[in-house]
């Protein structure tokens, strides 16, 4: 997953009006970042799993199991990551989230 440059690390106050304005409603607008921070923390997830049972052994005991340095590394870059709540916060400011509202 590529993540933007522009995304804090930290959180910002953000104008509720200006979050409201893409869908008229500011709940509407909350749970539409809520389920794409859902599906970021998911990918993230997905990924970091990937990439670190590349260093996985199938060891029985407790004495085999060692430190990686690359693994350690890995861990590291994920945990600098920008939470994925700032990250679906970003995306739906800039209009890069799409909405399809069903009609019942």
């Amino acid at each position: 997953m590529e993540i933007s440059k522009n995304v804090p690390n930290n959180t910002i106050t953000r104008d509720l009006s200006k979050l409201a304005e893409p869908t008229g409603n500011i709940y509407e607008s909350t749970i539409i970042i809520a389920k794409r921070a859902n599906q970021i923390a998911a990918e993230l997830k997905q990924e970091l799993k990937q990439k670190l049972e590349e260093f996985s052994t199938f060891a029985d005991t407790l004495e085999e199991t060692f430190e990686n340095r690359e693994q350690i590394e890995i861990s590291k870059y994920y945990e600098k990551l920008p939470k994925a709540t700032l990250i679906a916060l970003e995306e739906f400011e800039t209009n890069k989230i799409q909405v399809r509202k069903i009609e019942g």
